[in-house]
């Protein structure tokens, strides 16, 4: 079984500290431990980077590896074109996921280009939400296998 792919961008290993009133106290370590229980028995494999460089690269073994994408590709949800040409090359589904709601916030924060490859985008659900995350990109996978 190809696993899920759970790819974290810029600022997100500072989860529960960085700006707890829009992002909560919940910990990336937290957030990885929700998405290992929801994915059950599903292998996954839970990535942080830093790097615009390095998420294009676990993007890109993706490709090969995964059966599908949960992206929170944080500042380069707004930034990065290389990220999407990346996604895009991805066959399974990307499901796009943001802790917290990118349309009631600054303007700047309004266009993802993410959203133009993301088969499914959540956003407002605060760290918890990864678990739908989850388990919307298993549903999308499976039904992709029926057809």
């Amino acid at each position: 079984m190809k696993p899920l792919y759970v790819l974290n961008g810029p600022n997100l290993n500072r989860l529960g500290k960085r700006e707890p009133h829009i992002y909560g106290t919940t910990t990336l370590a937290e957030v990885e431990a929700i998405c290992r229980r929801q994915a059950g028995d599903r292998p996954l494999v839970f990535r942080q980077t830093n790097s615009e460089e390095a998420l294009i690269d676990l993007v890109h073994e993706a490709i090969d590896e995964a059966a599908g994408i949960l992206i929170n590709p944080a500042a380069f949800t707004f930034t990065s074109l290389a990220l999407l040409d990346a996604l895009k090359m991805f066959e399974g589904p990307v499901v796009e996921f943001h802790i917290s709601n990118i349309h009631k916030r600054e303007p700047i924060y309004h266009r993802s280009y993410v959203s133009m490859r993301a088969d499914a985008v959540l956003a407002g659900l605060g760290s918890q939400g990864y678990a739908m995350g989850i388990t919307a990109l298993i549903e999308l996978i499976e039904k992709r296998q029926q057809v």
